[in-house]
């Protein structure tokens, strides 16, 4: 017996220590709910409104504890203020603590009562209760309840999905195991068809009982609708008022309205969206996300693992952001593609009868030839037919190994005769000389498609006894050829990548004259995402559709990092317990797996292998046909939507009646769903039916054997095909499931073991003949789990860069948030001015330049030094940032006085004499550069004495510059996120690197806000001094997104997209040459004539 069985023996598994944990919760549940169904209809509403008094008094006294303290915030020193909000940050955090105390104490209660409504929905079609306004209010919008008198009745079938259903569903006893699961903030995994949205209904309800919201997030649009029709009048039965955001347009009055619900439904994509939206508002009125305070993820995997590889981007237009090459260099790339393909066609011809000689010798020169044709064109079907053949492959991976010994260095003896080079595993290509040359043509310059040594370039500048007028003009010759030419260089490789790697009706396809990507975990169509780094442009031109410009970030966060902010976080799958590692390490989320209400009686075959795709092809509609016959329904899965049409033509020809699905035809997802699961029903689909569909089986075809699942091709993901193969067998119906897997299938080609294709050369399999096994079965398995550990790697790469990002965002967005509300601008301000002083005092400090510190205070602060130049030479540097920071802010108090003075009289005036005719006053105030035209209230301003005018100011000052150098900053980081990558190369962790840069950008950046925004508050002044001068402030804007795109980029390091004439940001691309690093003994590059290791080497 070993260690780990000893301790399973001593303490139990994880399943059994979570039944334990869990299930006196469900006990008192089901005592609880033999009480509540005595109750009547309207006493159980009460009792509802009873529970979210008790909660709300349970916190009464730290809330009005707040209150109290923000109502006499503005009596206070501004700077004293701090202690106060701390105290309110601290009070705030207790609330949430005691809801969390009195949610466990009521938990019970709550889900009897939520059951026991279902209860009352499935045995009566009518409930007649007391009308309340709510349930008025309801009657004007929704067909499930209408008023009679002072009664309302509420029926129990209603319209959900563009479905009419009839409620009946009531909570088993593993379903309320799952809702207090999923309150304690873990994932509850549960089988197909142990209805995860009926289970969300318990933990949802009781959280929206404190009126702090709930989220309930869904993998897309249909779903969340659907989902808050379907479980909405459960809810609202009860009081509680629910929306979906994906109802309403973004930036709407009504979306606002939609978060302010009770309950509010969404897809991932859009929650994140409208923080970003928020966090660019320039008048609060703009906001409409309320606290993050508790979101249940329905496909959690789905949300926090597969998209998580992608960030959430806001973009908007840059300067010449339409000024691209894809167009102008398309058709020089497609004659060396075609050049490149016809090349292959002929070696994959030459090598075929080389391999077939008897001659070792010619043997291995054909291998040679083959192993040249795959890294020229890895995906031609021929070359895949082939290798299928045997002793083939086995043959190719030998001369792959022999070439690829002592780190490649005889590779080039493969490659030289090619144009391009594809590794298709990574998804890269690197253009050969021969291909530089093919491509350059008969141009003038014979370096057309060659980036310049830029270093050696500058070097060699630097050592020219030239003018330095002159040398600069060299110097910056020498970029703009380098940013020219780094421009048509990578436009080439991503137009390469587009026409090798893509392939249409696969990765994406083209809807509406637009270039569509398809999700490839659920095969829907991702609009309004696009691939990163101008590959999207490239796809675009390649398919010869509108190339959309490029665009600049505005806003950025990565979903990681979005539903950290949630108080707390729970989430329901079918599928997680294979990335339980993962869940737990970035989110902090246990996984519970949930026992089924009844045993699974689905049979799991193992997989069926074939040499070529067209035997399996074959071998699946022969397989559809003697399903059909037994009268079985039959979903079959597949990868792409090109096979899914290849497959519908082949039951064509066989005139077998059937309906396909595919991110094509998503329209009529509800209908097909709905008619799957009858007798004789084959239905064809991407993995769109992997997710949140639930097919229902007539009695013919329970009887018959039950849904059969045919899969064409094993995904990347184990949890994909799980969740096709969770179709089948919901509720203890039969049901089987089954895959279909060829060698020439992208998974086998590039991962799967190679014993595989050797067991079945060996074994002298025939055409058509196929290989089935347990083991086969677990060492596809195995190809998998490859491909897992690749993709998590990319997702924490991508979360570990944008942790640096997330960092600055916090700050920035919270400072943000305080100008935009006005609440804490005081403190941020005082803030602003101590860091200014405190850099003030440590630059002229460490120059040793008190000339400098007096015109810089002067010239920032706006007052004279109070530090005189024997203090400046001996004191401690606390004691004179501290000196400082005292006069400054001492002389802002009586600035921001003097104007709040010289406004009041006309304000006074304005207001006694016109304040029927003005609501808002524009106010100029001027810092002797620019005028400021600040929107304020005008009885506000009167009843304040001005001080909201004051306000006023500051907010719009501080808001101005955060904004101006924030966007600023993202285009900078996208540029080192690009340039670091090349640290790689000097054998540094490009990531050390971003984040020692970027720590130095950000500090440079607050420097820049603090120092502007202090200038201009310290200069401004009013030159309004007349009331007939005062006019009236227009409605107040909101702000514009009419140019912003929301959207998401695929391998998306950063958002921006190159722009010919900005910075080059280099990347890892061929054919980039990148300098040798000199020795630390030899003369350095900068030509300063010192040794590297005393110059740009110091620090390396």
């Amino acid at each position: 017996m070993g260690f780990n069985d000893i301790l399973t023996k001593l303490f139990g598994n994880k399943s059994q220590r979570d039944l334990k944990e869990i299930n006196p919760y469900v006990d008192k549940v089901k005592a609880a709910y033999e009480k509540t169904k005595t109750l009547s209809n309207d006493e159980m509403r009460a009792k509802t409104l009873e529970i979210r008094q008790k909660i709300q008094d349970y916190v009464a006294a730290e809330k009005n504890k707040i209150a109290e303290l923000k109502a006499n915030i503005d009596n206070i020193d501004i700077d004293k203020r701090e202690t106060v909000w701390a105290e309110v940050d601290k009070l705030e955090k207790e609330v949430t603590a005691k809801y969390e105390e009195i949610l466990e104490q009521v938990l019970p209660e709550v889900f009897a009562i939520v059951k026991d409504t279902a209860r009352r929905f499935t045995e009566n079609e009518e409930i007649v209760v007391t009308a309340t306004d709510f349930d008025r209010q309801l009657a004007e919008t929704h067909d499930f309840v209408e008023i009679d008198g002072d009664k309302a009745v509420y029926f129990n079938r209603w319209v959900a999905g563009g479905n009419e259903i009839v409620w009946d569903m009531i909570h088993y006893d593993v379903q309320l195991f799952g809702g207090t699961v999923l309150h304690k903030g873990k994932i509850a995994e549960m089988a197909t068809g142990e209805g995860k949205t009926l289970v969300g209904t318990l933990p949802v309800f009781l959280n929206a009982l404190t009126g702090e919201g709930v989220h309930v997030v869904t993998v897309n649009d249909y779903l969340a609708k659907r989902d808050s029709e379907w479980m909405g009048p459960i809810y609202m039965f009860n009081g509680l008022s629910v929306d979906c955001i994906d109802r309403h347009q973004p930036n709407s009055e009504a979306r606002r309205q939609a978060y302010r619900a009770d309950i509010t439904f969404g897809t991932n994509n859009e929650f994140g969206f409208d923080y970003l939206r928020d966090n660019m508002a320039i008048n609060p009125n703009d906001l409409v996300q309320r606290k993050h305070n508790f979101a249940i993820v329905d496909e959690v995997d789905s949300v926090l693992i597969d998209d998580a590889r992608t960030p959430l981007i806001i973009s908007g237009p840059t300067p010449k952001g339409d000024e691209q090459l894809f167009e102008e260099f398309r058709p020089r790339v497609e004659v060396i593609v075609r050049a490149q393909r016809e090349l292959c066609s002929k070696l994959l011809v030459e090598a075929k009868a080389k391999i077939a000689s008897d001659d070792k010798k010619e043997q291995e020169e054909g291998f040679l030839l083959l192993y040249r044709s795959y890294k020229g064109l890895p995906k031609s079907k021929p070359l895949i037919k082939f290798l299928s053949e045997p002793g083939i492959k086995a043959g190719m991976l030998k001369t792959e190994e022999h070439y690829m010994a002592e780190q490649s260095r005889n590779m080039h003896i493969v490659t030289d005769e090619l144009l391009f080079v594809i590794d298709e595993k990574n998804n890269q290509i690197e253009l050969t000389d021969k291909g530089i040359d093919h491509l350059t043509g008969r141009s003038d310059d014979p370096q057309f498609f060659v980036l310049p040594d830029i270093s050696a370039q500058l070097s060699e500048l630097e050592g020219l006894a030239i003018a330095d007028e002159e040398k600069a003009q060299k110097k910056d010759e020498i970029m703009q050829n380098y940013s020219v030419k780094s421009e048509r260089v990578h436009t080439v490789n991503q137009l390469l990548k587009a026409y090798c790697l893509f392939e249409k009706d696969d990765e994406y396809v083209v809807m509406d004259n637009k270039v569509m990507i398809v999700d490839e975990q659920t095969g829907r169509i991702m609009d309004g995402r696009r691939y990163s780094d101008g590959l999207h442009q490239a796809i675009e031109a390649k398919e010869g559709v509108k190339v959309e410009a490029a665009t600049q970030t505005f806003a950025t966060i990565t979903l990681q990092n979005y539903f950290r902010m949630y108080n707390k976080l729970a989430g329901m799958t079918g599928t997680a317990e294979t990335e339980a590692g993962e869940l737990w390490d970035i989110y902090k989320l246990d996984v519970v797996v949930i026992p089924t209400n009844r045993p699974i009686a689905r049979n799991d075959m193992n997989d069926r292998i074939y040499k070529t795709k067209r035997e399996k092809y074959n071998a699946v509609i022969e397989e559809i046909v003697s399903l059909v016959e037994q009268n079985r329904a039959v979903l079959v899965g597949t990868t792409s939507v090109e096979i899914s049409e290849l497959l519908s033509k082949m039951l064509h020809l066989r005139k077998i009646k059937h309906t396909v699905l595919n991110a094509k035809l998503h329209q009529k997802e509800a209908e097909v769903v709905a008619n799957a699961g009858q007798p004789g029903a084959v239905t064809i689909a991407t993995n769109m039916a992997g997710r949140g569909t639930d097919i229902k089986l007539a009695p013919e075809v329970k009887a018959a054997g039950g849904l059969a699942i045919i899969g064409t091709e094993r995904h990347e993901s184990r949890r994909v095909d799980r969740q096709l193969r969770g179709r089948a067998g919901r509720q203890g119906d039969p049901g089987s499931s089954v895959f279909y897997i060829s060698l020439e299938d992208d998974l086998m080609r590039l991962f799967a073991s190679e014993r595989i294709a050797g067991m079945m050369d060996r074994m002298g399999f025939k055409d058509g003949e196929m290989l089935e096994h347990s083991m086969l079965s677990k060492s596809v398995e195995r190809a998998q789990k490859k491909v897992e550990e690749n993709n998590f790697g990319i997702r924490k790469r991508l979360l570990e860069y944008d942790d640096v990002m997330n960092s600055q965002r916090e700050v920035i967005y919270t400072r943000r948030r305080h100008a935009l509300m006005g609440e804490r601008i005081g403190i941020d301000i005082v803030n602003m001015f101590y860091d200014t002083a405190q850099e003030l005092v440590n630059r002229c400090r460490e120059e040793n330049d008190y000339e400098t510190l007096k015109i810089d205070t002067l010239r920032i602060l706006a007052v004279e030094s109070p530090i005189t130049e024997s203090e400046f030479r001996t004191a401690k540097v606390e004691d004179l940032v501290e000196k400082l920071f005292n006069r400054a802010v001492q002389n802002f108090k009586e600035k921001m006085d003097r104007l709040a003075d010289v406004t009041k009289p006309v304000i006074k005036q304005v207001f006694e004499e016109q304040g029927d005719r003005y609501e808002n006053i524009l106010i100029p105030i001027t810092d002797g550069k620019r005028v400021y035209n600040i929107s304020c209230n005008l009885k506000e301003a009167y009843e304040t004495e001005s001080k909201s005018v004051v306000k006023s100011f500051e907010k719009a000052i501080v808001l101005h510059t955060i904004d101006e150098s924030w966007k600023e900053h993202l285009r900078e980081m996208d540029d080192l996120r690009q340039s670091v990558q090349n640290a790689s190369y000097e054998q540094k962790d490009p990531l050390l690197i971003y984040k020692l840069e970027s720590f130095k950008l950000f500090s440079a950046m607050l420097v820049v806000v603090n120092s502007k925004a202090v200038t201009v508050l310290m200069r401004g002044q009013i030159p309004l001094r007349e009331p007939e001068q005062v006019q009236q402030a227009k409605e107040e804007e909101k702000t514009d997104y009419s140019k912003m795109k929301a959207g998401r980029t695929e391998d998306g390091s950063s958002g921006n997209q190159r722009v010919p004439g900005q910075p080059p940001q280099p990347q890892k691309v061929a054919p980039i040459k990148v300098d040798k690093v000199p020795g630390r003994n030899e003369p350095c590059f900068c030509g300063s004539g010192l040794k590297y290791k005393n110059c740009h080497g110091k620090h390396a």
